[in-house]
Order: C-alpha cells, then structure tokens, then sequence
C-alpha cells in the first residue's frame, strides 16, 4: 500500500513538476530548436525504413505531429509529458507549425523514467477534426492504437486501420508503435505567441490559413518529403 500511494505521489508530483515548467515562457531560439528537432525525428525515423512508420501510413496522414522529448517516469503510477510540433495537409501544402503538449498519467509495473521521440500520424478527418479542436484526450475523444512498423503496412490489424491517431515512439534507438490511451493533446498557447509574436487560433494554423514562416522548413521539408501523398508520384 505504501509502494502505491509512493507512486501515485510521484506521478502527481512530477505532472505538477512538468505542468508549471510548461508555464514558463520559452525564447524564440528554443522553440525553433524543437521544430528543427521535430524535423531531425522524421529524417532518422525515416532514414531506416524496414523498421519506421510504412509508407502507406505517411502518404495518407491527414496530420503529422512530433514530440522530440516525450518525459515519462513513474513508480507503479506513471506521468508522461512533452512539447510538440503539428501540422495537416491542406490546399497550399503542409500548414504552418501548431504547437501542442502532451500531458497523462498511466498505472501498471513501470519504474523508474526516460525520454522517448514521440511521433502521431493522424489518419483520417475525424481525427484532424478532433486536432482542431485545440484540446482532446486520446482513447477518449479520439481511438489511438499503436501503429505497425516498417517499409509497407502489411499485416495491419483491424483495430489499426481503423484508429483515427496511430503512435510510434524511439527510445535508445529502438522504434516501435506507442499505446497512448488517456494522454491529453492540447495548444501550447505560449509557445505560439513566442513564435508567431501573437496568439494563433489551432484553426488557422492547421487548416492553411496561417502564412509558413521560414523558421518552419526544417519540419516541414522532412513532411514534404516521406509524406507526400501517393498521387504526388513520391
């Protein structure tokens, strides 16, 4: 009983450790490091094919978002956070970068922490429509499943093709799918402002309305260039 409420304890304390870093306002420098890093994730993933995301995932992705640094640790209870990059297909290309955060708790034998590339492809438009919502929880508002990996989507479950979010998740140089039930995406509203200089409804971000700045090429050419779609002849 002790060991569980020395978990529940820690798990609360590092999502409330976690939560007000995410409060602390970010210079611009640091925020365009993780969309470099966003598009660094993608270009390594990518970069070993028999073992990241299928092809026929990446084409067909309504959206694409990263997390570099997906914090989890735990003790029996676990919490699980981090800051992202997103963007959708849209009639001029990949929209610009929408910032979010990652934020949940877990229970099962789990102990100790680590740092994981998170990567979620969304698939389809009740998942994008849920994206736009600027705050949903997956497994709840949105099904999740942990997606198949490799050069080709073959052997896909059910359950996968009919997922509207599908994770992966690197650690230690390992790839491979990422159950994510529970977890919480929503806006970082203060990383937005810092890097557009105003605040930027989730809407216009990802739906194309939003002019790209150029600090966002490094994701989005690694975007253009494994997810393009299989009309586009890539």
């Amino acid at each position: 009983m002790r060991k569980f409420a020395a978990g529940f304890l820690l798990a609360v304390t590092v999502l409330f450790t976690l939560n007000c870093l995410a409060d602390e306002d970010e210079d611009k420098a640091k925020i365009v490091e993780r969309v470099e890093s966003a598009g660094n994730v993608l270009n390594e993933v990518m970069a070993a094919p028999d073992k990241g995301i299928p092809e026929e995932i990446l084409s067909s992705a309504k959206c694409v978002a990263v997390v570099p640094s997906l914090l989890k640790g735990g003790l029996g209870f676990g919490a699980q956070y981090g800051r992202g990059v997103a963007s959708c297909r849209s009639d001029k290309g990949w929209s610009a970068p929408a910032f979010f955060v990652v934020e949940g708790g877990s229970f099962g034998l789990q102990i100790g922490g680590q740092a994981v590339d998170l990567v979620m492809i969304i698939m389809n438009d009740d998942g994008m429509k849920r994206l736009l919502t600027s705050k949903f929880k997956l497994g709840v508002d949105a099904s999740v499943a942990a997606g198949p990996v490799g050069r080709h989507a073959e052997g896909m479950t059910d359950l996968t093709m009919r997922a509207q979010v599908l994770t992966y998740s690197r650690a230690r140089g390992a790839f491979a799918g990422l159950a994510l039930n529970g977890a919480v995406i929503k806006q970082d509203k203060s990383s937005t402002r810092t890097f557009y200089g105003h605040m930027v409804p989730y809407r216009s971000l990802l739906t194309g309305a939003t002019p790209v700045p150029a600090a966002a090429q490094p994701y989005l050419g690694a975007l253009s260039k494994y997810a393009a779609h299989k009309a586009e002849g890539k």
